[in-house]
């Protein structure tokens, strides 16, 4: 057992030794004004950009919508000329009426014509909206995200530096419910813990990509050049699936650090998580059946049982075995804590991680059960398989 321990211990050294490494490289967006240290991303040239469109698809997003715009409004003068879309993905809430009552002159509204067959209902609304904009840059946000007062000037200036390609990243998390605070931050220990971040860059590989689909922002001749929404019509996992088409087009990808520019609440009670979840986790993997189950396997057993293990040890008087396991406890914690530092999470969430790693795992086998029953996934008012 001993051995055993030992061998765990070297492995989570390794993990956080390397997580440590992964955080350190992510550049970071934010306000200029506000700048302490430089940015550590790649510059490759400095291009004048003159009109930078917001495009927000919104289904069924009245308790949203009204704040989101209300955030990009207050950011202010970015630099540039703004146009604002709000896409109504024939919702039943009066999503439309209160954005535009919430954007007034600033903001246009437009209404989302039938889902066609074959295409996923947030790649089409993003499509219709690519389609009516005008911006050299278009930052596709959902409408669950709040900017931050200098957010559209620091998106102005990641612009500027990258030229062309695709600018992503993960805004804050505001998690209120249990399970919101367990699963969702998992997104970015996924990245910070296996992804090398200089190689979402550094790469034209496209299975070196990460995105979330609350903020991408892309260039037009870029996203003309990849197919756009079309070419990942029919795919849950939208966003992932357009920075890999961006990335096939030859087009740059760059992961940044967006937490103090934009943040965002994305699911509001434990239901809420479990479907969203559900149905992007087996997508995500390419539907491999073994993939998953090595993915939680290792996660089971680098997280979880040191936990059973300590307790086992405690209560049998092993007392060599119990200060190893725990000791691999406090690893995992404090990789999982590399990662929630990076994302702005609080500090004792780390403690947690055996019961995150738990819900993942319950989650994946419902996302692996979804697949395989004729009725799919529920998302939205809309069944896709």
């Amino acid at each position: 057992m001993t051995l055993f321990l030992q061998f765990l211990f070297m492995i989570l050294l390794l993990q956080l030794l390397f997580a440590l490494w992964n955080a350190a490289q992510l550049p970071v967006m934010e306000d200029s004004r506000q700048k302490r240290r430089p940015d550590p991303s790649v510059i490759v040239s400095g291009q004048p950009l003159r009109r930078l469109s917001i495009l927000i698809p919104a289904r069924d997003e009245a308790d949203n919508i009204a704040a989101c715009l209300a955030s990009v409004l207050s950011c202010g003068d970015a630099g540039v000329e703004l146009e604002i879309l709000v896409l109504d993905d024939r919702s039943t809430d009066g999503t439309g009426k209160l954005a535009a009552a919430a954007g007034g002159a600033r903001v246009q509204v437009l209404a989302g014509r039938e889902l066609p067959d074959g295409w996923i209902g947030k790649s089409y609304a993003c499509a219709q909206l690519a389609e009516a904009s005008s911006g050299e840059w278009q930052l596709f946000l959902d409408a669950d995200v709040r900017l931050r007062p200098g957010a559209l000037r620091a998106a102005v200036a990641a612009a500027q530096i990258q030229s062309s390609g695709l600018i992503t990243g993960f805004p804050r998390q505001i998690t209120g419910t249990w399970l919101e605070r367990l699963v969702v931050p998992l997104m970015g220990f996924t990245i910070i813990s296996h992804l090398p971040v200089p190689l979402v860059r550094g790469s034209n590989d496209p299975r070196f990509v990460a995105a979330h689909g609350g903020f991408m922002l892309i260039h037009r001749d870029s996203y003309v050049r990849c197919g756009g929404h079309e070419a990942i019509r029919s795919d849950l996992v939208d966003d992932m699936s357009l920075a890999r088409a961006v990335k096939r087009a030859r087009e740059p990808v760059a992961l940044v650090d967006i937490t103090a520019v934009a943040e965002m609440r994305m699911y509001h009670q434990a239901s809420e998580v479990w479907n969203g979840y559900r149905k992007n986790i087996y997508a995500g993997l390419g539907r491999n059946p073994l993939l998953l189950l090595l993915m939680l396997a290792f996660y089971i057993l680098l997280y979880v049982v040191p936990v059973g293990m300590a307790v086992y040890s405690i209560l049998n008087g092993l007392e060599a075995a119990a200060f190893g396991s725990v000791l691999c406890y406090l690893a995992g914690a404090a990789v999982k804590r590399t990662s929630d530092a990076s994302g702005r999470q609080p500090v004792w969430l780390c403690l947690f991680m055996p019961a995150s790693i738990m819900c993942l795992a319950a989650i994946a086998l419902g996302s692996w059960r979804g697949n395989r029953s004729p009725h799919g996934y529920l998302w939205k008012g809309r069944r896709y398989r």
